[in-house]
């Protein structure tokens, strides 16, 4: 019977040798793992980054020189509703001294453009730009025209092309407020209905 005990010690103490042996190389296999997605995530993060700042340099070197779209994909109302919306019909352009605001919405009715919506041309002046110390863009213009009379404020973060877009018209109070990325104009890929 002793015998018969001590062989039982025995057995016991080796599987349970044997299960700590294969929880620890489990444990290894699972710490490797780890490992290996929070590098591919860094990495991942580190190439988006690059991309932005990419992109965030050509805005800001698209508002210098005036040759700019705004592709919206989403518009925000005076009364705080929103609306989200196709980035190649919502836009506004600044080409030289040119701009064009256009909203288009999915909607059965064409709206004045024939898309939907409105679209308003006008000429562009009095432009300031200015960029704070952590990168932040501010710019503002005026835009005047026979359909449009407004200034215009654009807010750009620092580090990417996202930037929000203010429209105050200087004849009523419906402004309208535009979220989207700037990119260069011969970059865009807008479509711009009838306008007046």
């Amino acid at each position: 019977m002793k015998k018969f005990i001590a062989l039982l010690a025995l057995v016991l103490v080796s599987a349970s040798t044997m299960m700590y042996a294969q929880e620890s190389n489990a444990a290894a296999r699972r710490a490797e793992r780890k490992a290996e997605r929070d590098a591919e995530r860094a990495k991942l993060r580190a190439e988006e980054e690059v991309q932005d700042m990419a992109a965030y340099q050509q805005a800001v070197q698209a508002l210098k020189n005036k040759q700019f779209v705004l592709e919206a994909n989403q518009v925000i109302f005076r009364n705080g509703m929103s609306a989200f919306v196709t980035s190649n019909t919502n836009f506004v352009l600044m080409n030289g001294n040119r701009a064009t605001v256009q909203t288009a919405f999915n909607t059965p009715y064409p709206g004045s453009n024939g898309i939907g919506g409105v679209t308003v041309d006008g000429n562009s002046s009095d432009m300031k730009m200015n960029i704070d110390k952590k990168g932040n863009v501010n710019c503002s213009f005026s835009v005047q025209g026979i359909g449009i009379s407004a200034q215009v404020f654009i807010n750009m973060s620092s580090g990417n092309n996202t930037a929000s877009v203010s429209i105050s018209p200087n004849f009523n109070n419906n402004n309208l407020t535009l979220n989207g990325n700037i990119v260069p104009l011969d970059q865009s890929n807008i479509f711009k209905g009838r306008s007046w």
